[in-house]
């Protein structure tokens, strides 16, 4: 899905392509269209892949194991959108918007970010560098797209069959429980803590990005029936005080981030996570809990900011290099 996504945009924001060289597993034929014409995709190879000057790797962590290193090596730029490379100590994990200064002509292997934390690193970065976080609570609201097409078909399915029966059939499929009408907190399975593979990820990629291990960070990744767009809920604490007005001032000069400042006009997923290229942000105030801790609702595009968009970003500024 993310594939196809960054097709389109490769095409909508008029990237500099030369020559378009599509890859696939090789396991049967597939073709894709872009900017007009049909491509046949090819399975891949380290020398078919070394012709080209930039790879965008949409794959699995073996795939991106396999050839990302050798072709860096090689001198080819790698934008890596899997999982594998992250956390490897001397990869970039980057968002353009908050660590693009980060790309450098020496590392020619870059790691883009899990989808579920793009937008709270994106909407909180200023204040984090201005007031300082200490401590981050989030609770997620993923939506479907983000475990793939499989994962909406089987959404799809289980509606239909609601539909037809009055009851949500139990099919067999990649989620640990019934989607449709249904929220449950998992994604991914759980370590010997009880922590989802999800909420480590966030944890662990958010401190890259900001270069900041002191931040204490706990997550619940939840699956909720949304096609598309990530929502969080999220509680910071800061180490200097704050003012509401402040804050404010600080969201509204974000870069890649709208800020609603009245709280009915909040963003959701339908509204503001479908094919938008901004991280959107409302409701915020002070919490209860504490003086030095406020509340932000953020959602963005888990296909677009969360993957495909970002890669495509960071290509630009490579270009630029």
């Amino acid at each position: 899905m993310v594939g196809g996504e960054l097709l389109g945009l490769l095409e909508s924001r008029r990237f500099p392509v030369g020559e378009f060289y599509p890859f696939n597993s090789g396991k049967k034929p597939a073709v894709v269209n872009f900017r007009g014409k049909k491509y046949a995709c090819a399975k891949p190879s380290l020398e078919s892949l070394k012709k080209a000057d930039m790879v965008f790797f949409v794959s699995t962590d073996e795939v991106a194991e396999k050839f990302a290193p050798r072709l860096a090596a090689a001198g080819v730029w790698c934008i890596d959108d899997s999982s594998r490379f992250r956390l490897v100590p001397g990869v970039p994990l980057v968002i353009p918007e908050v660590n693009g200064c980060e790309l450098k002509s020496e590392h020619r292997l870059i790691a883009g970010p899990n989808c579920t934390l793009t937008g709270a690193a994106v909407a909180l970065a200023g204040i984090h560098r201005r007031f300082r976080i200490t401590e981050l609570r989030m609770a997620t609201y993923q939506a479907v797209s983000g475990a793939g097409k499989a994962a909406m078909a089987q959404l799809e399915e289980e509606l239909r069959g609601y539909l037809k029966n009055g009851s949500v059939p139990k099919l067999a499929g990649g989620f640990p429980r019934r989607i449709a009408f249904n929220i449950f907190p998992q994604v991914g399975g759980f370590d010997a803590d009880g922590n989802s593979v999800e909420e480590n990820k966030v944890e662990a990629e958010l401190k890259k990005i900001w270069a900041d291990g002191r931040i204490k960070i706990s997550c619940t990744a939840v699956r909720v029936p949304v096609i598309r767009g990530h929502s969080l809920a999220v509680w910071a604490k800061t180490a200097r005080p704050f003012t509401r007005s402040a804050l404010i001032k600080e969201l509204l000069r974000t870069p890649g981030l709208k800020f609603s400042v009245l709280p009915e006009n909040y963003p959701s997923p339908l509204d503001n996570g479908q094919r938008t290229e901004l991280v959107y942000a409302g409701r915020l105030r002070r919490a209860k809990t504490s003086p030095d801790e406020f509340q932000l609702w953020i959602v963005s595009d888990n296909l677009y900011k969360g993957a495909a968009l970002n890669s495509i970003q960071i290509a630009e500024l490579i270009a630029k290099l």
